[in-house]
This record gives structure tokens, sequence and C-alpha cells, in this order.
């Protein structure tokens, strides 16, 4: 860790937060002796992002002047190691040390990291055509769109033709009819303001006025069970009481509880008149008659001496029948 890394890291302004805090992370990792050389993996882990939106910060960083990345590779497996970060506040790499590597043929052959020495870093841009002898793969880069079999991730971020475009919230055919749904109402909602005598031009009152009137008017269709027609009608039958438009539709809502409720008065007035007669004598005969008879339990209270005389009349019991009931 480098105070004055951090502490200049601090001091840049004009960036995005995610790019300022890959900054921040890049000079916590500065070492003022070696270097500045994480590794990818641990730089995303510190940053709490993923590697690809770590490239493309890092991108910004070095597109602003802040940063330069040198890619390091092992001289004879050529195998990536950490890239070198050179950060702004420090001096840059000497352009007389471009002369090719003799191992490698590469350029910077004086930029030397404490685990890599001299020859092994060369700059970002690498011809991805020559094989590595060991994995059979070229260097890793911005233009290699395979992973390396060595690593779990490309590097490379495949991003859509088109970023702009965003998933749509609903399906196009469910918002076609609901907007199909809504301009039918709107036309009912018309028609019932002209029953209630307001005309296009007449400005209307603020309780009609909106979506919680709209909402109103369909709770006496969904609740209520009324028909469009069946509200239409009763709106035009309040002018007949009441010539003066109702302020809001909470002034007709009685009128529409009456509207849905004629036939549930109706069915009741209707099983009323329809009763059952009472029984006669000869039907409660035949019933207290069955009962004295039968071999179930009776209770005493149960025959009355009217009862008892209308059973003896008609002849539908003995009287030992009803001493051995207890009766008499």
């Amino acid at each position: 860790m480098s105070h004055n890394a951090t502490n200049w890291a601090i001091q840049q302004r004009g960036l995005k937060p995610t790019t300022r805090i890959v900054l921040w992370h890049l000079c916590d990792r500065h070492n003022p002796d070696f270097g500045c050389f994480p590794s990818q993996h641990q730089l995303a882990h510190d940053c709490e992002i993923s590697r690809s939106t770590l490239n493309v910060h890092l991108d910004r960083l070095e597109t602003a002047g802040l940063i330069r990345r040198v890619t390091c590779f092992d001289p004879v497996t050529q195998r990536r190691r950490p890239t070198r970060y050179f950060l702004g506040f420090e001096a840059p790499p000497s352009p007389e040390k471009t002369d090719p590597c003799p191992e490698t043929g590469d350029g910077l052959e004086g930029l030397e990291t404490p685990s890599a020495p001299a020859g092994e870093c060369r700059p970002k841009t690498v011809d991805a055509a020559m094989p590595c002898p060991d994995i059979g793969h070229g260097a890793m880069s911005d233009f290699c769109a395979e992973p390396c079999p060595e690593k779990d991730q490309s590097r490379v971020r495949n991003l859509d033709n088109n970023p702009v475009r965003e998933p749509l919230s609903k399906p196009v055919k469910e918002e076609e009819d609901a907007q199909a749904r809504d301009a039918i109402f709107d036309e009912f909602f018309g028609k019932l303001l002209g029953a209630l005598g307001f005309t296009p031009e007449s400005a209307l009152p603020g309780w009609w006025q909106g979506w919680p009137a709209r909402e109103h008017v369909r709770r006496w269709r969904d609740d209520l069970r009324l028909s469009e027609s069946k509200i239409l009608e009763v709106a035009a039958a309040t002018r007949r009481d009441h010539p003066a438009p109702p302020d809001g539709p909470k002034a007709l809502d009685r009128a529409m509880e009456r509207a849905s409720a004629p036939t549930s008065s109706k069915a009741g007035k209707r099983r009323k008149r329809v009763a059952a007669p009472p029984p006669t004598e000869d039907e409660l005969a035949g019933f207290y008659a069955d009962m004295v008879n039968a071999d179930g339990y009776l209770p005493p209270s149960a025959i009355s001496s009217r009862v008892c005389e209308m059973l003896l009349v008609r002849g539908l019991v003995t009287p030992e029948r009803l001493r051995m009931r207890g009766v008499l």
C-alpha cells in the first residue's frame, strides 16, 4: 500500500463512482518500490464487480491518462502474468528502452517487476497469432472472444449489438388489449356524462375529472354487476328527480344499489307467497300415531290429551298401546 498513491487517487475529479473505486483499489495495491501489478481476479474481488465490468473501467482510466497497462508474459512458457499498471503520478517507462527483447522479440525490455526478470513485459497489443508452446493458445487480449483453456472466462465482454435495447415490461398483445379496453370505456364514460346532462362544451366538476371518477364508475359495473346499458338508464332516470347534474359519481351510488337489488327482493316476496299451508288434523293424527306405534323412545310430554283423543277417535291406536307407551 502506498499513501502517496491513494492520496493521488482521492484528488482525481470527474470520474464516475465505479471508475473511482477501481482507481482507488489500484492505488491501494501499489508498492512504492516495485509498482502495481494485481491480478484481474483480485482486483475484481476488491471492487466487487465482474471482470468484464472491470475491464470497461480500466479502459476509461487508460483513456483518461490516469493509468497505463503493460501486458506481461513468461519468456519461456508465454503464459500470462499479472499486468503491470503504471499510475499517473509515476514516471512513464523510458522511451529509449523499446528495443525488441532478444528472447521474446517484444519491446519494453527494461520494465521489470519483483517477480519477473528483464524481458518479460511487452506492450498490450500483442500478436495473438503466435500460439503458446504449452497450451497452444494465443495471448489473451481484447480481440479474443474465446476463453483461455486455463481461465474460467474470457476477458472480453460480449456486448449486445444494441446495448440500448431494454426488455419489454409486458407483452405487446396485452398492452394493445388494455389500450383497446380503455378506449371502449372512455366512450361509455362520455355517454354517461351525456345522460347526466353534461354537454361537451360545459366544464366538468372536479369530482368527475381524472381516473378516480372512472374507477368509481367501474365499481358499479364490476361490484354491483350492472350492465352499461342499465347504468345509462339509471343515470337518465335520476335526472327526472334531480334536474341539476350530480357533482360527482358518489351521488349516484344509492340509485345504482337500488337498481342492482330488485332481483333479490322479488325472490324473497315470492317465497313468502308460496309458503306451505299448515297441516290438517288428519295429517297430525297420522304423524303422532306413527310415533306411538313405533318402538323408539317416546317422551311422555310428546303426546297431549287432545292428541290422544284424536288418535282414539280415528282408531289409529288402542288404549292398551297408549298405556304401554306411558302416555295414559
